[in-house]
C-alpha cells in the first residue's frame, strides 16, 4: 500500500514538489495553499487513549513540546489531558495562525501556545516531547540528528511519545518518507527506556493497521 491510498494523491504530489522546489520555505506555502494532506482535521486518538488511560505516569508539571505542531490538535490535547504547559512549534508561520484561530475556535483554557522555531535548533529541554508525522517529513539524512536532538531535550525522566505513521511500503519519495518503527531505535540509540510498544487500541480509519505508538523515558 503507498500512501496515496490512504491521502489525496493531488495533494502528495503537490507537497512533494513544493519541498522538492521550494526546500524548507515550502512548507509555509503548503500551508496557504492548503497542500496539507497530513492535516486529519482532530487530535490523534491514540494520544487521547494515552493520556486518558493514565497507563503511565507522564508528567503533568513542567513543560511539553510538538514540533511540526501544523493546527495544534495534538497539542490542545496534551495540554487539556496532562494539565502541562505545551508549546507547539513549527516553522510555518501561517501554520501557526491557523492554530492560533483553532485553539480560539475550541474555547479552550489549555496552557498551550505556538512559536515559530527550528526543532534543530532548540537549547531549552522539556518534560515530554510528543512526534507525530514530524519524524517522517524530514528527509532521511536528518533523521540521525534528529535522535541527537531528542537526546538533548527531553529531560532525564521525561518523555518521548512517538506515534510512527504512515507504515507502508517503501518508497525513495517523500514526504512523508518510508519510515519503519525500528529507524526511530536506530538513531535514538542508548540513554532511552522503551515503556510503551504497542498497535494503538483506537485509530483514524484510515490509520487501521499502518501505525504504532511508542513511548521512550529518558534515562
Amino acid at each position: 500500500m503507498s500512501i496515496t491510498d490512504i491521502w489525496d494523491p493531488v495533494k502528495i504530489a503537490g507537497i512533494r514538489e513544493i519541498i522538492k522546489t521550494r526546500q524548507q520555505d515550502g512548507w509555509d506555502e503548503a500551508w496557504q495553499k492548503d497542500v496539507t494532506p497530513w492535516d486529519a482535521g482532530q487530535l490523534q486518538p491514540p494520544l487521547k487513549e494515552l493520556i486518558e488511560s493514565k497507563r503511565l505516569p507522564l508528567p503533568t508539571t513542567g513543560r511539553a513540546l510538538v514540533p511540526g505542531c501544523g493546527k495544534g490538535y495534538d497539542a490542545i490535547c496534551i495540554a487539556e489531558g496532562l494539565g502541562i504547559e505545551t508549546i507547539g512549534t513549527d516553522i510555518s508561520e501561517t501554520a501557526l495562525k491557523q492554530a492560533e484561530d483553532y485553539t480560539r475556535s475550541t474555547g479552550t483554557t489549555a496552557n498551550v501556545r505556538y512559536e515559530v522555531a527550528d526543532f534543530f535548533a532548540m537549547k531549552e529541554q522539556y518534560d515530554l516531547v510528543y512526534d507525530y508525522t514530524f519524524f517522517v517529513a524530514i528527509l532521511p539524512s536528518r533523521r540521525p540528528e534528529w535522535g541527537r536532538k531528542m537526546a538533548e531535550i527531553v529531560k532525564p525522566g521525561g518523555y518521548l511519545i512517538c506515534l510512527v505513521f504512515p507504515i507502508l511500503d517503501p518508497t525513495d519519495t517523500g514526504p512523508p518518507f518510508f519510515v519503519r518503527p525500528e529507524h526511530y531505535d536506530e538513531v535514538l540509540g542508548d540513554g532511552w527506556e522503551k515503556v510503551l510498544d504497542e498497535v494503538p487500541k483506537i485509530s483514524m480509519e484510515s490509520h487501521v493497521g499502518k501505525e504504532r505508538i511508542v513511548v521512550r523515558r529518558r534515562l
